[in-house]
């Protein structure tokens, strides 16, 4: 096993135990199979560490009380200063802002415009991370979640119209797996 391969098993083991006992919504696999599945996707594009990095710890922040400053100090004496806040900048670029906790009064439709704008903003290698974690998220969403597959469907595919700076076959390929799966739910009449 090279250094960059320790370093992302130890980065994974961290992301699993800030996930704790979280589940994926539709199987019962451990949430950290989702961020792995995502890097898995990166590596096919970019061997980047920060990029791999933020891919596994993409939905801590959001989804865990794992602070900034707790990811920062666990990464740095990994990747080191630089390569560390490079990853820490992804992942909160990778951060949904537009949540229902912080803005109440806006209603889904309003938040996921006002996140497909910021999003269209990001880094291309945090668009590049997104890219992966649509893909891994639709292909589940449109085999577990039939009802609601449409709306995350096409909600994603608007979302990656507007990002366009990252790695363009990635992009490519995501918006493949969004229309495949669109067409499969019209296929079984959904």
């Amino acid at each position: 096993m090279n250094q960059t391969e320790t370093i992302l098993d130890q980065i994974r083991d961290f992301a699993d135990r800030a996930h704790g006992q979280q589940l994926r919504k539709y199987t019962p696999e451990r949430y950290i199979v989702h961020p792995v599945r995502v890097m898995r996707l990166c590596q096919r594009v970019t061997d980047s560490l920060p990029v791999l990095a933020s891919a596994l710890l993409h939905d801590v922040l959001e989804d865990t009380a794992t602070s900034e400053a707790e990811i920062l100090e666990f990464l740095t004496p990994l990747m080191g200063t630089q390569e560390a806040e490079k990853t820490l900048k992804l992942v909160i670029e990778l951060t949904d802002v537009y949540v229902t906790h912080n803005y109440p009064r806006l209603n889904r439709r309003a938040r996921k415009t006002k996140e497909a704008q910021r999003m269209s903003e990001v880094s291309p290698q945090a668009q590049t991370v997104k890219y992966a974690d649509i893909m891994d998220n639709s292909i589940e969403i449109a085999t577990q979640d039939t009802p609601f597959a449409p709306v995350y469907l096409k909600e994603s595919r608007s979302l990656i119209k507007v990002m366009t700076r990252g790695n363009p076959s990635l992009r490519t390929e995501a918006l493949a797996v969004i229309k495949e799966a669109l067409k499969s739910l019209h296929h079984t009449g959904r």
